[in-house]
């Protein structure tokens, strides 16, 4: 199990530390550590120090232990420096690496659509949270990795150092009688220090090994009534319009209820180790000293000696005691170490549910035409849908995609774009730019001009450019909120025109292959005849898909297939304009 973890935090140390930002950041590292190692030469010299001042005392001599009053403050100097420059250079070294593993997570989530295969349902293995794994876990992660390989490194080498000179003072022997006998142990409090961190490393890690789990339980329930308030932020005209709050604050409610029991679970096993670690840390200063008195008594050594002895048994059991004093943070490391190690492993390869084919094969047409050879697609549950004809789309083709809800048409659509793995059979895809209007949403984060360009960059467009489309679709009305921001600039929109911002799209992009799903279920039939119209016109050469319950006007198909029957069937005619079907 530890080999595992230290496998996993291996890895991750390595992605962040890849590329040359990251190799810059290594350096910022071995910066660091010298500083930690200076501030090791200081404690040093304070346990010296102790020797030498205390003595001072003890012999009253004001002139010397003013002295060592002017070297103690010089000493306090160097090491307060050394510990800003070693923070500030944390700090940025935090966000070099922090940066090389989000852009890493953001790579695989976003990049290799993860974000779509990785939901649930979709995969035996769904992500729960990626935001939080990808915004907070990264974060913490390297946070947490600067802080304990520091700790550690530095915590290894000074032990040589201390340990080194409590040897060197730890010279006399204890004799004591038990039950008549005479016991004498030499070098005592050398042994007795390693003896004191062993017994309580050992208890430490009983008490707090359930910690972990409890940890990883609890940044899952935070995530997950973090993710309910933002669906009800990004849901609040639903939920308003529908009257649905009781059932939200239900939702609410359930969720916040598990994160409080949940904390409770947590807090309880922060409070059984704490019984034991608290007090150790209240008393591990003071026990040096308690040691150090019989040697004292016994003559062995000097006032200063002892105080000097005691310094460094406290630093050598202080140091021993890092997996002591660092347990809780440990635990939160390995929490966070394996929710990121978990969204990475997901999302490099997403495995389909198992027994759902993914044989789709894919390859460039010869002639700039669109191919469907034996296609048959599955539900990722691994239920086969309605087997589809072979089909040969032409340049320039307009194909209306019909029939009843549930046969396939968006999924069909899905799979021709690449973004549906689920099937067998062959597709023959033109080179050319494709153009994928899913229903739903037409709208960028980033705001109307972003939407309208997407994804092209908005500033690839100029704003009179952009004020011109909005015209063309009739949404002139719009055009300052090319202004305003990102957030502004779309709100309110209703689903109608929000649909015309796709249409634009479309125009602006002038793709080869351009797949519609539900258009203009929105619009007025007025409308979508103006608005496909458009398309007809300004795209002459594109191969055309359009998914549509009702015959799309304006568009001008040139053939229907109804995915109700396995065979393709005839356009009727109407004054939509649709001809006969021609036979693929």
């Amino acid at each position: 199990m530890l080999t595992g973890l230290l496998g996993r935090i291996w890895r991750l140390a390595r992605i962040a530390a890849a590329g040359r930002a990251g190799r810059r950041g290594l350096l910022l590292y071995a910066v660091i550590l010298g500083l930690q190692f200076l501030g090791i030469w200081v404690t040093l010299q304070l346990i010296s120090w102790n020797k030498v001042f205390y003595d001072a005392l003890e012999t009253m001599d004001a002139a010397a232990a003013a002295r060592q009053i002017t070297i103690f403050f010089a000493i306090i100097a160097v090491s307060v420096a050394a510990n800003l420059a070693s923070e500030w250079l944390k700090g940025i070294l935090l966000m070099v690496w922090r940066t090389q593993l989000t852009d890493h997570a953001l790579a695989l989530w976003v990049d290799g659509r993860a974000y779509w295969h990785l939901r649930e349902g979709f995969s035996p293995e769904p992500v729960d949270n990626p935001d939080q794994r990808v915004a907070e876990d990264c974060r913490n992660f390297t946070q947490a990795l600067i802080r304990e390989t520091l700790d550690l490194i530095t915590s290894s080498v000074a032990l040589f150092s201390y340990v080194a000179l409590l040897w060197t003072l730890a010279t006399f022997t204890l004799t004591f009688t038990v039950f008549g006998f005479d016991i004498s142990l030499p070098r005592y409090m050398f042994w007795a220090a390693f003896l004191y961190v062993a017994l309580a490393s050992s208890i430490t890690h009983l008490l707090g090994r359930p910690l972990k789990s409890r940890l990883f339980a609890q940044e899952k329930r935070e995530a997950d009534f973090r993710h309910a308030l933002v669906r009800l932020r990004e849901d609040a005209e639903t939920v308003a319009r529908a009257g649905a709050e009781a059932a939200e604050r239900r939702r609410l409610a359930a969720l916040f209820g598990a994160l409080r029991l949940n904390w409770r679970r947590v807090i309880n096993q922060r409070l059984i180790l704490g019984l034991f670690t608290r007090p150790y840390q209240q008393t591990v200063l003071r026990i040096p000293s308690f040691l150090a008195v019989p040697a004292y008594f016994a003559g062995a050594v000097t006032l200063g000696g002892m105080m000097q002895l005691a310094s460094a048994f406290s630093n050598v059991t202080t140091t021993l005691s890092w997996f002591i004093f660092s347990y809780r943070d440990l635990a939160e490391f390995a929490a966070v170490t394996d929710r990121l190690h978990g969204l990475f492993h997901a999302a490099a390869a997403p495995r389909p549910n198992r027994g759902t084919p993914r044989a789709i094969s894919r390859r460039p047409s010869p002639d700039g035409s669109l191919r469907l050879s034996a296609l048959n697609l599955f539900k990722p549950d691994g239920t086969a849908l309605r087997p589809l004809p072979d089909i040969v789309a032409l340049p320039g083709e307009r194909i209306w995609l019909s029939g009843p809800s549930g046969q396939g048409k968006s999924t069909l659509l899905a799979a021709l774009s690449g973004l549906w793995p689920y099937g067998t059979g062959q597709i023959e895809a033109p080179s050319g730019t494709w153009l994928f209007l899913p229903q739903g949403s037409g709208l960028m984060a980033e705001g109307l001009a972003a939407s309208l360009t997407c994804p092209a960059p908005p500033d690839d467009v100029s704003r009179a450019d952009l004020c011109a489309l909005l015209h063309r679709v009739g949404l002139g009305q719009h055009t300052a909120r090319l202004d305003a921001p990102p957030a502004l600039s779309i709100a309110g929109l209703s689903q109608g025109e929000r649909q015309r911002i796709a249409i634009a799209r479309a125009l602006l992009a002038r793709p080869d292959v351009l797949l519609m799903d539900e258009p203009t279920s929105a619009l007025d039939p007025d409308s979508e005849r103006a608005l496909l119209t458009l398309i007809r016109q300004d795209l002459p050469d594109t191969i055309v898909l359009c998914v549509s319950h009702r015959p799309p006007e304006g568009l001008d198909a040139t053939r229907e297939i109804r995915l109700s029957a396995p065979h393709l069937a005839k356009a009727p005619e109407h004054d939509g304009g649709i001809r006969t079907a021609r036979q693929a």
